[in-house]
């Protein structure tokens, strides 16, 4: 396929959006420390966008620091999520506790907008029609630029956006699955994850395919099984890798056989094995773009250097497994 250019539009964000977004759940920016030198050093390596999120305890906090010291707000993309579950696990898909996310997010992050506004997770039993209405009325007041869903099935969001189509509405134009080459076995977390890896949601990426949505995806190499940290001659000892979610949520048999083939693709290519499994996420033929950690420089630059790095069909497919 042909590949895309680095930068690229997202619908309502008003400027140019990097296709991997730096990632802040990781404990330097959850427990609310300077996080100067990883955050210049995004930027440095051509990531302008930023992934974070209400629960993520004090990163968005960090974040802000960062925007208001340096005066960069204007070259970056900011990517926040309301709405999650709260410790009981009461979902809070309704417009008091997505203004109360929102104001909250706004001031923590120093901003008085977020380019990219998502449902942390959805409730089933809550009519679309109050998120696509709340959505757009921040719209309106300037708070919030594209909105849409993350842990949302494509289901659910085209039921959002026919709703606003009739009703004369902007709709969801962002989602943020849980997308790369490592199957999701489990939900990780518990509570309404969604995936659209692996062969049983065939039907889920043919209709991104078609739509052409912006899909942001989340753990995209595998939450640490892909790193480069653990071979796949680890399997026995996988917990000495990966912390719990991921063990649950990825460590499977096949997955390990995925790993094994990147491993294959790395030696032929001479690059890393998370550097093949982020390739094949942006060798897909829907709107990509990867959430990726950047505790790391050196992960960071190996990360974009993948973008470039073209793999074929064949090799596309062999990696998950159907041939």
């Amino acid at each position: 396929m042909e590949k895309n250019t680095f930068y690229t539009d997202i619908p309502y964000v008003n400027k140019k959006v990097s296709r991997i977004f730096a990632g802040t759940a990781f404990p330097l920016i959850q427990n609310g420390k300077d996080g100067t030198e990883v955050f210049e050093a995004a930027l440095t390596n051509g990531i302008n966008a930023f992934d974070t999120a209400r629960n993520y305890m004090h990163a968005e906090r960090s974040l802000g620091n960062w925007l208001e010291k340096s005066g960069k707000r204007d070259e970056v993309v900011i990517l926040s999520k309301c709405a999650h579950p709260d410790i009981f696990g009461r979902k809070r898909v309704n417009e008091k506790a997505m203004r109360k996310d929102l104001e909250k997010s706004l001031k923590e992050l120093k901003t008085d907008y977020i380019d990219i506004y998502l449902l942390h997770r959805d409730d089933p039993e809550t009519d679309v029609a109050v998120p696509v209405e709340v959505f757009n009325a921040m719209h309106s007041e300037g708070k919030i630029g594209a909105f849409g869903g993350s842990n949302w099935t494509h289901t659910r969001i085209e039921e959002a956006n026919e709703y606003a189509y009739k009703h004369n509405l902007i709709s969801f134009s962002v989602s943020s699955p849980n997308f790369g080459l490592a199957r999701q076995a489990q939900d990780p977390w518990g509570g309404g994850c969604v995936t659209i890896s692996g062969p049983e949601n065939e039907e889920a990426r043919a209709w991104y395919e078609k739509n052409q949505m912006p899909v942001i995806a989340y753990s995209s190499l595998g939450r640490g099984l892909f790193s480069g940290k653990m071979k796949s001659t680890d399997k026995d000892r996988v917990q000495d890798f990966l912390d719990s979610p991921a063990v649950k949520g990825y460590a499977c048999e096949d997955n390990f056989e995925r790993l094994k083939r990147c491993e294959l693709l790395a030696e032929k290519y001479n690059v890393t094995v998370p550097q093949i499994a982020m390739s094949w996420i942006f060798a897909q033929p829907i709107n990509t773009f990867a959430a990726a950690s950047m505790s790391r420089n050196e992960r960071m630059i190996k990360n974009v250097e993948a973008f470039n790095l073209e793999i074929s069909t064949e090799e596309v497919a062999y990696l998950d497994l159907r041939c």
